[in-house]
């Protein structure tokens, strides 16, 4: 009797589903750097995925809006999201481990990469990270930490304060 994935001529037969997650793709990061990862993981990518089904995934994939550390970090995710055996439970403690020690600018970065590459878990999972970092935070601790501009005047800023002060109660000290 032929051993598994084998025919009785003795050649292998691996399912094409098991010789994808074996195969790999070079994904080319803005910055040069490249990765390899594994078509099972890089599929969770719609943008990924529909490259490698229309055929434009020979080769290296450049992803010109992605920086290597990103690249990385996204990877990682990937990586865990398309093992074999991992319950979703498994995956939401990593996701909350993976998420947990990265700084706002990270998790923009990585939020970014995410939308771009279309995938929908990471970015639904790191916007909502950002969030709930926001929550309570004064409005002069979102300018400093996204870089926005005021729009407003001071004297306009102490009359929104002034008409809407119910929605400054509550709002944590600026302090870090």
């Amino acid at each position: 009797m032929a051993p598994k994935n084998k025919n009785p001529n003795g050649e292998n037969v691996v399912p094409e589903v098991q010789q994808k997650k074996t195969q790999a793709l070079i994904l080319k990061s803005s910055d040069g750097e490249e990765f390899s990862i594994s078509k099972s993981a890089a599929g969770l990518s719609v943008a990924i995925k529909n490259m490698m089904e229309d055929d434009c995934a020979g080769g290296v994939i450049p992803l010109p809006l992605v920086d290597g550390g990103t690249l990385a970090r996204v990877i990682t995710y990937l990586n865990k999201h398309a093992e074999d055996g991992a319950s979703d439970e498994d995956k939401r403690k990593f996701d909350e481990e993976f998420l947990s020690g990265m700084e706002v600018d990270v998790l923009c970065d990585v939020a970014l990469a995410g939308n771009y590459l279309d995938i929908r878990g990471l970015f639904h999972d790191v916007c909502q990270r950002i969030v709930n970092g926001m929550k309570n935070k004064s409005v002069e601790w979102v300018r400093k930490t996204f870089r926005i501009e005021s729009d407003f005047t001071a004297e306009e800023e102490e009359q929104i304060k002034k008409e809407y002060a119910w929605a400054w109660e509550g709002v944590d000290s600026d302090a870090d």
